[in-house]
């Protein structure tokens, strides 16, 4: 395992962390969790040995290996992709790369006897490490994340490839510790999911951030917490998380009213003049000055106001028959799709698809190669993209805001300061006066992404907003946007907030193919999944005359009586279960036997309910 005692860390006036301590074991899979800026990329690197804490020290055994997934990972554009992610000193990486070296070799001349020899010499290299296994794992990576061309060169790649071949070089290497800095971002669907499951069968100890909280919930068995520069511990996924930090919260508001009326109690007592030994009094009035200085952070900004916009008229935006090509790829294809008042449309795909471009011709920032775009006269486009404009570090927070507006209106015409924007924001007071250029990357995002909204707009084009934005803004902007009176149409891959946000999907299918469908992300995955099962029930029996079912089976009449009593009776063990994962506290080895027996359940709920759908549409059928 791997200890840390008293780290602390200090950026300028502010403090990071304070004398952090935590203990890592070797079965633990720890979220990293916090507000931009409070310092999470800067704890992972101190960890990793990439930064260095002012005070405090590590402990662990010497052989102790640790690999780390910077957010914006560095790649040696000397290397090829293959050399890149088979880096390392280990015989097995040795062993590897020198067969991976050799098969390519032979691939390009298979005649070659020299490379015929050589690729014998790398098998026998392969048997002697035992590598055969790490080498499948490795190749199993590799196709789950689209790398096929290992012959690159790094230099060649474009930004999203870039990250998929660091991911694979991070996963591939043998780790005590895997350190990962948001690796979900600019992984599609697919690939998030893919690395979601395999995460969960990872042999070493996993620390990540991510502001993917499906994601986060899934893989997590422990979260940590990063605020105000303490480092909160909690037992369980994010779920847990949650529910543990409501109580934490509720316990801390208790002790801060608890600490108001002591201290009102102490001042009392010294106005009164209460007749005691100077000693005594002495001691009164230093208790007092212990009760002043001490602080409690239970200050919590709430969204709750219906945001204002400028008018939007019954026509919003419709686009007529659009086609666009880059060479020789189609990404768009003779699409058509009116945008009515109150639209939530999320756009998702592929990475490449054409989900930006799309975007880009909606806002007439690029011409599509046939078609139109027809945009109402009232509509005013709010458009976050993935490469903002430069933000002046010379500027304060609060002056960058005011050059776009003072002021905005609520729906009921009440007037909100920039200020105020700021704090429900997460911006505090003193922050606002703060210089840009001693922001974290996260927190110019979220600047960024107020200042689009302080222009007022009625129609919202976000381009994967979820992407460096902290799990707490990401509620806020979902917050807001429960109350935004305009149009939104976003891009992302991020499952969660798809779901709170969107209620309808453009779904890029390749070949500039765009679905409509009905419904956020999970009902989505839901109906894929129900056509993938089907299928095959179709083509065997499409041949076949259909018999139109009379009555229910006598198996299946007693099924159908007893199947709500079952579903209940699995409910209340997974609700038991729950509360036994509660009560476990730390016990680790607890836990994680808990979760493994609800997941056993939730999956046998999930099938009764399932074919509990089934037997009620066979009813249903029957009695018509």
């Amino acid at each position: 395992m791997l200890t840390f005692e008293n780290i602390s860390k200090t950026y300028g006036d502010k403090v990071l962390f304070d004398n952090i301590s935590a203990v890592i074991e070797p079965t633990d899979r720890i979220g990293l969790i916090g507000v931009n800026g409070t310092g999470k990329s800067t704890l992972l690197k101190i960890i990793a040995g990439k930064d260095t804490a002012e005070t405090g020290e590590f402990h662990h055994r010497k052989a102790y290996k640790i690999e780390y997934l910077a957010q914006d990972p560095e790649l040696d554009d000397t290397l090829t992709v293959m050399e890149q992610i088979y880096y390392g000193d280990s015989t097995i990486m040795k062993a590897m790369r020198a067969y991976e070296k050799a098969l390519y070799q032979l691939e390009q001349d298979p005649a070659n006897e020299n490379y015929q020899a050589n690729l014998l010499e790398t098998q026998e290299k392969m048997d002697k490490e035992a590598a055969w296994e790490a080498n499948t794992v490795a190749k199993t990576i590799l196709s789950k994340l689209g790398i096929t061309e290992i012959d690159k060169n790094i230099s060649s790649l474009s930004g999203g490839q870039r990250k998929r071949v660091a991911i694979a070089k991070s996963l591939i290497q043998p780790a005590d510790l895997l350190i990962l800095d948001e690796p979900t971002n600019h992984l599609d669907h697919d690939s998030v999911e893919w690395l979601e499951k395999y995460l969960r069968t990872y042999k070493g100890a996993i620390l990540l951030v991510t502001h993917d909280r499906y994601f986060l919930n899934r893989v997590t068995n422990r979260i940590y917490e990063l605020d105000h520069g303490k480092l909160y511990q909690y037992d369980g996924n994010y779920e847990t998380f949650l529910e543990k930090k409501a109580e934490r919260e509720a316990q801390e508001l208790a002790a801060e009213q608890k600490h108001a009326n002591t201290l009102r109690r102490e001042l009392q007592w010294l106005k009164r003049g209460a007749r005691a030994r100077s000693t005594k009094q002495k001691a009164r009035i230093q208790r007092v000055d212990e009760l002043k200085q001490q602080t409690f952070q239970t200050k919590k900004e709430q969204l709750e106001f219906q945001v204002g916009s400028a008018r939007l008229g019954k026509k919003v935006l419709e686009v007529k028959n659009i086609t666009k090509s880059f060479g020789d790829k189609q990404v768009i294809s003779n699409f058509h799709h009116l945008f009515i008042p109150g639209d939530r449309v999320g756009i998702i795909g592929p990475n490449g698809s054409g989900k930006t471009t799309l975007l880009n011709i909606m806002a007439k920032r690029l011409a599509p190669d046939s078609g139109e775009v027809e945009t109402g006269k009232t509509v005013k486009i709010g458009y976050y993209t993935q490469s903002e404009e430069e933000l002046d570090g010379e500027l304060r927070v609060i002056d960058y805001i005011k050059e776009t507006a003072e002021i905005i209106h609520t729906k009921d015409g009440e007037v909100i300061t920039a200020e105020q924007m700021l704090e429900r924001f997460l911006f505090s007071r003193n922050q606002q006066y703060s210089y840009i250029r001693t922001l974290s990357g996260g927190e110019k995002r979220r600047l960024y992404l107020l200042k689009i909204l302080m222009t007022e707009p009625n129609v919202l084009f976000l381009d994967e907003p979820t992407n460096d934005l902290d799990i707490q803004t990401l509620s806020v902007l979902e917050d807001y946007l429960h109350y935004f009176p305009g149009v939104v149409i976003t891009v992302s891959h991020d499952r969660y907030f798809l779901d709170r946000v969107v209620e309808q999907l453009l779904v890029f299918k390749g070949n500039g193919k765009i679905d409509l469908f009905y419904g956020n992300y999970s009902d989505h995955v839901s109906q894929e999944e129900q056509e993938i099962t089907e299928k095959p029930i179709k083509s065997q029996t499409s041949n076949k005359p259909q018999s139109k079912k009379k009555k229910l089976s006598y198996l299946e009449k007693k099924e159908w009586d007893e199947i709500e009593d079952v579903i209940t009776s699995l409910e209340e063990k997974v609700e038991a279960i729950e509360q036994q994962i509660a009560d476990a506290g730390s016990d680790i080895e607890q836990v994680q036997s808990l979760y493994k027996e609800q997941r056993t359940i939730e999956q046998k709920l999930e099938e009764k309910m399932d074919r509990w759908e089934e037997l009620s549409l066979l009813i249903e059928e029957i009695s018509n």
